[in-house]
């Protein structure tokens, strides 16, 4: 147990985060991720802080586009193509 002003202090370091609760969410993070890359890291800079701001302005764009996911991939296709992990029941 902390005293509660050390306590405070720790929590204050925490910055939660919403993540999905299906695990397609590390695909999401991913395809971020590469959109992030192409649109804005592809070129040289010079120092972090030029780092820093490009991101920043690409996060901000990217948000206020409200850009979404489009997933093709169905429960249907998963159960096929994770079958052989699972046992079926036979008659």
């Amino acid at each position: 147990m902390f005293p509660p002003a050390k306590a405070k202090a720790l929590w204050d370091r925490f910055e939660f985060v919403y993540t999905p609760k299906h695990g397609s969410w590390l695909n999401m993070a991913e395809i971020e991720l590469n959109v992030l890359t192409a649109q804005c890291l592809k070129r040289r800079m010079d120092n972090i802080e030029v780092v820093k701001k490009e991101v920043l302005a690409w996060q901000k764009v990217r948000n206020n586009k409200n850009s979404k996911v489009n997933w093709q991939f169905t429960t249907e296709d998963a159960r096929i193509k994770v079958s052989r992990l699972y046992p079926t029941l036979e008659d």
